[in-house]
């Protein structure tokens, strides 16, 4: 059986909602941001970063989820369109795009959850970031009106995305963006995501339901 190496609240989610949608089975190895051990070297053996996740499965280690997602879509033919194909090009681009986005919501997350003390943050980065966050937020808003996925069917793609949902509204106020309201409410409905989140357990990163950007 495949093993994933989780941090509940974290990218992982991403691999562990397309394992239920694939009904691949997965045992779970939970670790923890805070105490030290994703800088062991029983971990770093697995993801040389130090970045969940990673996948143990088919007799190998894969990190990053980008590669994960890429990889189980390819080697299991499902969720994703067929390499060569002419919808494989949006598949590949809105995959990545759910890292720039993601990458902007790991720098907000520093800076408002993890830096301490509070004088050690910037709070002209905080602010450019959370710009950066509402530009890609408004493509993506763009993007889904008058659609239901993110390519004419569910896909993985929809897994590396709606993973980022809940953060971006910590950042930038829902209102506004009614497509992107929309479509949490039809991944909510998802009963692969809902197992996937039951199995998950529960956020250990965000405390507030809305981070406010002051000038303190």
């Amino acid at each position: 059986m495949s093993v994933l190496h989780h941090v509940p609240g974290s990218r992982s989610l991403r691999v562990l909602w397309l394992l239920e949608e694939l009904a691949e089975p997965v045992d779970l190895r939970i670790w923890s941001l805070t105490d030290g051990s994703l800088r062991s070297p029983e971990f770093r053996a697995l993801s040389p970063a130090g970045r969940i996740p990673a996948l143990e499965v088919d007799g190998r280690v894969i990190f990053e989820s980008g590669a994960i997602v890429e990889y189980l879509t390819e080697t299991r033919g499902r969720l994703a369109p067929a390499p060569g194909s002419a919808e494989r090009a949006d598949f590949l681009e809105w995959l990545h795009f759910a890292e720039t986005q993601a990458n902007i919501l790991q720098s907000l997350n520093i800076h408002h959850i993890f830096l301490r003390p509070e004088s050690a943050r910037s709070v002209p980065l905080m602010r450019l970031d959370t710009k950066r966050l509402a530009v890609t937020m408004q493509a993506l808003e763009a993007h889904l009106t008058g659609r239901d996925w993110i390519l004419r069917d569910f896909s993985a793609a929809d897994c590396m995305l709606a993973f980022n949902i809940d953060a971006m509204f910590r950042f930038v106020r829902a209102e506004g963006f009614p497509a992107i309201a929309a479509y949490r409410a039809r991944v909510q409905a998802r009963p692969a995501y809902q197992r996937a989140l039951e199995r998950a357990g529960g956020d250990t990163i965000y405390t507030q339901e809305f981070y406010e950007l002051t000038d303190g």
